[in-house]
């Protein structure tokens, strides 16, 4: 293990700087984030394991990252600036239960749910980590009500409909039973959560209700004489 991948210069996690040695060093750190979250959980991930598993120096990840908490914080972060895109099938319909099979897709496999699992757990025990998270999905959320704007467009869905609201009904459903009940989810149960969404959105539920006007005051009335 050396001090080799360290990069003086190198901008602070979080921020974007294509190639190099740091994309390199962050890539690598994040790596061994995921395979520690994956293999032993967040309360077990150490620096050390970080440190032999990325090839980084200890001490550099200390200064670098601050320690466990602000590597898993950055390896979201450079989750989250990914090329991800929502499906785009023609029909409002079929793209939310695509996006809700995929949620289905990657937390039904025991393989691919182990990381992503395991950053919902840290979330509970690292504020930063809670932090990190609420962005990923943010993003995520935001690049998905893409899907309900072009179903507006086509005329499948009310001008007023609230396209964060729709997206996050597919999921919520579905996020309850993975991690609160921890009850099985399948391709029927996200259809299910697909087309409750769908039914709510073509009746209007979802619409954002127009403000109240604000009360006149009252007219003073004249006293009498």
């Amino acid at each position: 293990m050396n001090d080799s991948t360290e990069d003086p210069g190198a901008p602070a996690p979080g921020s974007r700087r294509p190639g190099g040695r740091t994309a390199r060093t962050r890539a690598a750190v994040r790596d061994a984030v995921l395979t520690g979250l994956a293999e032993q959980g967040y309360p077990s991930l150490t620096v050390e394991y970080v440190a032999e598993h990325s090839g980084v120096h200890k001490t550099t990840l200390y200064r670098r990252w601050g320690g466990v908490e602000g590597m898993v914080a950055d390896a979201l972060a450079l989750a989250g600036e990914d090329a991800w895109a929502p499906p785009d099938t023609g029909r409002l319909a079929d793209d939310l239960r695509a996006l809700a099979r995929e949620v289905v897709e990657g937390f039904g496999d025991p393989a691919r749910a182990a990381a992503p699992t395991a950053f919902v757990g840290a979330a509970f025990q690292s504020p930063r980590a809670a932090d990190a998270l609420h962005s990923f999905y943010a993003e995520r959320f935001r690049r998905c009500e893409e899907v309900v704007a072009r179903a507006v467009d086509r005329g499948e869905a009310p001008a007023s409909t609230d396209a964060g609201a729709v997206v996050r009904a597919v999921s919520a459903p579905l996020f309850l039973r993975l991690f609160i009940t921890r009850e099985p989810v399948d391709g029927e149960l996200a259809d299910q959560a697909a087309d409750a969404a769908l039914a709510a959105v073509e009746a209007g539920i979802f619409s954002r209700r127009a403000p109240a006007p604000p009360d006149r005051p009252s007219e003073a009335v004249p006293a009498a004489d």
